[in-house]
């Protein structure tokens, strides 16, 4: 693709792979055009999150949520409700009507969730607005892995992947500060107005990007064909383990996202440089995520997903250790440390796993990858919450449970690339 076009036999083999509608896209479309395009749609995922975390004080004073005894964090709870919810439906109807239409229609989404959200009136249509929001922002986090899925294949897709995730994480280093920074001549709902002009920009560029899904790749809306999309992901056990695997990571990944904020503000009594920790958390996530591009060069992307969930393991470990030494609450720096390397760890697998888990679904890549941004997302933000409720004066429970929740991700990724089910329960291509 882009500067490596495919020569005569390799053009052969995608035709018949793929269609003839992917090679006259790989024709059209440079890798970096194709990256630059599923990281932005990363980035408006991203936006309805990132830029609110500031605005989570006027939040609570807008609607009396202390009064009430709720957390800020409930409008991010209800757009990750919205997110898990749709990506499953996303996912069916890309592999039904083609990448392009669903994606408009999910920004068309997102875009009347942020409107509503920006001139809701009481808490409850907030929430409701919230969560429409979190609707519309599924249909990019589906579509880039099933796109990535249509253009590219094995060690190659997990690069690429690796470097839109990367260019992603910008969102987490500068979003707080761009809501930050509309906060200065504006309020919340001037952040939220925000999100319509980049649901804007981004439906433009998907009329211009085009579509990836060759016709004859579309998969009929029939019980008896979602019924087959479900049962391979079932059946084919490299994606199944790998898919619960992606909860527990997911859930560790969650206990920091969903905790960060209150850890720095009451236990480190930092709330002032909440914005430059988590900042700097993204950095170090994409640095990480683009050192490990050229890993995955090197040694393939099997090796280097098991080697990150170890490292994930180790890291938990002597963080517990010096967590509970440090009677529960070590230095700021200790426990950031920590977080730094664990979340390095966490987030370089997540684009292994999806393209060792979406390379042998074939036309069921968009309904495989929605079920596993579900189980990212649905199972992991549930089972960060049960880690959540726990942190109090301590941050030995996120440690602990992080620490858990590895070990057992790790245990399932050992399970899904075993070799004997490499090559035998767990073919490469599931017909």
């Amino acid at each position: 693709m882009g500067q490596n076009r495919p020569n005569s036999s390799r053009a052969a083999g995608r035709v018949a792979r793929y269609g003839a509608a992917v090679i006259e896209a790989e024709r059209v479309r440079t890798e970096r055009s194709v990256i630059a395009f599923l990281a932005f749609i990363g980035v408006l995922m991203a936006f309805g999150i990132d830029a609110a975390l500031p605005a989570f004080d006027q939040l609570s004073d807008t609607f009396d949520l202390d009064a009430r005894g709720i957390s800020p964090a409930i409008t991010g709870t209800l757009y990750f409700g919205g997110m898990a919810v749709g990506q499953l439906f996303y996912g069916i109807l890309a592999d039904r009507f083609g990448r392009r239409p669903i994606l408009v229609a999910g920004i068309t989404v997102y875009a009347i969730g942020a409107l509503a959200s920006a001139l809701a009136p009481t808490l409850e249509a907030l929430l409701i607005a919230r969560f429409v929001w979190g609707l519309g922002a599924a249909a990019p986090t589906v579509m880039r892995m099933a796109i990535a899925r249509d253009l590219f294949a094995g060690d190659q897709m997990a690069r690429v992947i690796s470097t839109f995730s990367a260019i992603f994480l910008l969102g987490p280093i500068f979003m707080p500060f761009v809501g930050e920074a509309i906060l200065l001549v504006g309020d919340w709902r001037l952040v939220f107005s925000a999100g319509l002009a980049l649901a804007g920009i981004t439906l433009a560029w998907t009329f211009v990007f085009g579509e990836t899904l060759a016709p004859e790749l579309q998969r009929p809306i029939k019980l008896a064909p979602l019924r087959a999309a479900f049962s391979a992901v079932v059946r084919t056990r490299v994606t199944l383990w790998i898919l619960i695997a992606q909860a527990f990571f997911g859930g560790a990944f969650f206990v920091w996202l969903g905790s960060a904020q209150p850890v720095i503000d009451e236990i480190y009594g930092r709330d002032s440089q909440f914005s430059l920790f988590f900042g700097a958390s993204g950095i170090g996530m994409a640095v990480a995520l683009l050192f490990n591009r050229r890993l995955i060069v090197k040694f393939g992307a099997e090796t280097m997903v098991v080697r990150a969930a170890s490292v994930f393991v180790l890291a938990c470990i002597g963080g517990l250790i010096g967590t509970i030494a440090a009677g529960g609450v070590p230095s700021i720096w200790f426990w950031f440390g920590w977080a730094l390397i664990a979340n390095a760890m966490g987030i370089v697998m997540g684009p292994m796993s999806a393209s060792l888990a979406l390379e042998p679904m074939a036309d069921k890549a968009g309904t495989a990858a929605a079920i596993l941004g579900v189980a990212q997302l649905g199972v992991g933000a549930g089972l960060a919450a049960v880690i959540d409720a726990r942190i109090d004066e301590t941050v030995t429970p996120m440690v602990l449970g992080s620490l858990v929740y590895g070990a057992l991700g790790l245990g399932c990724l050992l399970l899904a690339l075993r070799p004997w089910q490499r090559t035998g329960t767990a073919p490469p291509t599931v017909t």
